[in-house]
């Protein structure tokens, strides 16, 4: 072997050995930098031609277990998915309040109707009693607020889902163009036999914060470029970014809902043309779409049954009767027109005018059966000569005693008639996001009726219509809250017959439910995820120590190809002087 090639294979290897320890300490260096995977100098021999090889560097390479690197960016979805839910659904379950262990009762919903019971038993005993009216009034004011409140605690984190999804796409976006931008650079860097592992490694910490908000698959082919598409396969990323796009809505009410044609409610998530909010989006942002669509919505829809039956059940009961002393007017909740056909076709409807002590000024019994038309009902109270009946500017039904200081009552058909055209009505509104207690009885709490007109036969004007300790309605007010309702499926409950008390009991077990099953997916997903960053962190990140004693033994081999170097070098100069 000639001094020529010994000095090649010296040289290969103190250049071997320099790298070595560039990249050794590269890896020290950045043992903690977010995202960074341990580097090492791949070595291949080289031949001399004289059946004597050497060694020489062919490539940095990062230390990347792909497939658990395929299985960490999944599992990032995953765990944005349980991690957004849990969040949302956790402030959900406080909206609807808590069970109180303190003497001052409970906040939540159920603890109300239960104190509304209570408040009604003692008018049932009482009817006469303003003060018991006046509590019971309060105690369903504060019920309705309740209501409407945790109705508006569920719209708006549906609003803050919608702007949330906007704020997500966005970040999708830009992350897309970092890694975009990452491509130009590794595939022009590894057409140029340059070391790319640092931008690879930037990538694919990219990868998992862009798994995070979407399930995504992904591949890399030879040049180095990596290929995004979603999880139902439309691309993402390919030679060019393939953005989304979202508008968040201008406002979020109970009504407002997400449509595939898109022609009201929430706008679709567009990706090249298409709408992709009803596709498998997975991570952050496919929670965010099934809490707004979904999950809230189901909350709101059992609040709206609990809303309707509340008030459907209490006005039906209240519009059987009237307060005492009766009111100088009636005005219905309904819309109506007077050629409109009659609601309720069989019957009697009773009409009275009353004074101050609920005795009969005029009394009127109306046979509904030989009636067709709301006018034609109008037109046979419009014939007493101390009542008048009109329909109002905005379309509602009027009755009212025409000396201000009588009263009007209606009844004679178990408040049939009266029900059909709201004229009694204690609740009004459409469900749980505007349910209140009317507006001329919130106002006036004397105006609850606890009793009914009477429905004796015959009676004429002068007698009693009207007595102060009847307490009818009162008490099948006051029954009401012990006996059980037919409930519809709504949301996440199935129909059922249970009381109010234990309806609103349901609603709230089944969001803390629904809140503690997110909790439980979020910590199992959190587990699960960070063992697998553990698993490649191990795989792949610096072992401080290792790179230390590796660097050492490059030193050493470093040195001894340098002894080599010199020795070479000496013989070689000895050989030129004996030629001299």
């Amino acid at each position: 072997m000639s001094l020529r090639v010994a000095g090649s294979i010296a040289t290969s290897a103190l250049r071997t050995s320099e790298v070595g320890i560039a990249v050794a300490s590269s890896n020290v260096a950045n043992a903690d930098t977010d995202g960074y995977t341990r580097k090492t100098a791949s070595n291949v021999t080289r031949s001399t031609g004289t059946n004597i090889s050497s060694v020489d560097v062919s490539a940095v390479n990062s230390n990347v277990d792909r497939y658990l690197l395929k299985t960490l960016v999944a599992a990032q979805s995953d765990l944005g998915y349980t991690d957004t839910r849990n969040s949302y659904l956790d402030r959900m379950q406080s909206a609807f309040g808590s069970v109180s262990d303190d003497d001052s009762g409970g906040t939540d919903i159920g603890s109300m109707i239960d104190a509304l019971a209570d408040t009604l038993g003692t008018l049932a005993t009482s009817p006469e009693s303003e003060s018991a009216k006046a509590a019971t009034v309060q105690d369903l004011s504060d019920l309705a607020e309740s209501l409407r409140s945790t109705s508006s605690s569920i719209q708006s984190l549906r609003a803050q889902a919608d702007d949330e999804i906007a704020s997500t796409v966005d970040s999708i976006n830009e992350t897309l163009n970092s890694i975009d931008s990452l491509n130009d650079q590794i595939v022009k860097g590894k057409a140029l036999g340059q070391n790319v592992t640092d931008l690879e490694d930037q990538r694919n910490t990219a990868l998992k914060s862009l798994a995070t908000n979407i399930d995504v698959t992904y591949q890399v082919d030879d040049s180095g470029l990596m290929r995004i598409s979603t999880a139902s396969g439309k691309s993402l990323l390919d030679s060019k970014v393939h953005e989304l796009s979202y508008t968040p809505a201008a406002s979020v009410s109970a009504g407002t809902a997400y449509s595939a044609s898109g022609s009201s409610g929430f706008n679709g998530i567009m990706l090249n043309g298409t709408d992709v909010t009803g596709s498998s989006l997975g991570g952050t942002l496919g929670a965010l779409v099934q809490l707004r669509d979904t999950d809230l919505p189901a909350q709101q829809a059992a609040l709206d049954e609990l809303a309707t039956t509340l008030m459907d059940s209490l006005n039906a009961i209240q519009n059987q009767g009237t307060s005492y002393p009766a009111p100088q007017s009636l005005t219905g909740t309904e819309t109506v027109s007077a050629g409109d056909a009659l609601k309720v076709t069989s019957g009697t409807l009773r009409v009275a005018v009353t004074d101050g002590s609920g005795t009969a000024a005029e009394v009127l019994d109306i046979d509904l059966s030989t009636l067709s038309t709301l006018q034609d009902v109008v037109d046979a109270i419009n014939t007493m000569g101390t009542a008048s009946a009109s329909i109002s500017a905005d379309g509602k039904l009027v009755i009212a005693a025409t000396d201000a200081s009588n009263g009007i009552a209606v009844g004679g058909d178990d408040g049939a008639f009266s029900t059909a055209y709201g004229m009694n009505d204690l609740l009004t509104g459409t469900g749980a996001s505007d349910i209140k207690v009317a507006t001329r009885i919130a106002g006036d709490s004397s105006l609850l009726a606890t009793g009914a007109l009477s429905s004796n036969s015959g009676l004429t004007a002068g007698d009693t219509v009207l007595t102060s300790g009847e307490g009818s309605v009162a008490q099948a007010l006051s029954a009401a809250f012990s006996t059980s309702h037919d409930f519809d499926a709504a949301g996440g409950l199935s129909a059922r017959s249970t009381t109010f008390a234990g309806y609103a009991g349901a609603i709230i077990q089944g969001a803390a439910t629904l809140a503690d099953t997110a909790s439980a997916a979020y910590d199992s997903q959190n587990t699960y995820t960070s063992s697998l960053e553990s698993t490649f962190s191990s795989q792949s990140g610096v072992n401080v120590d290792e790179e230390t004693a590796a660097i050492s033994t490059l030193q050493s081999a470093y040195e001894a190809a340098a002894a080599v170097m010199k020795t070479l070098q000496e013989m070689f100069s000895t050989a030129l002087d004996m030629v001299q």
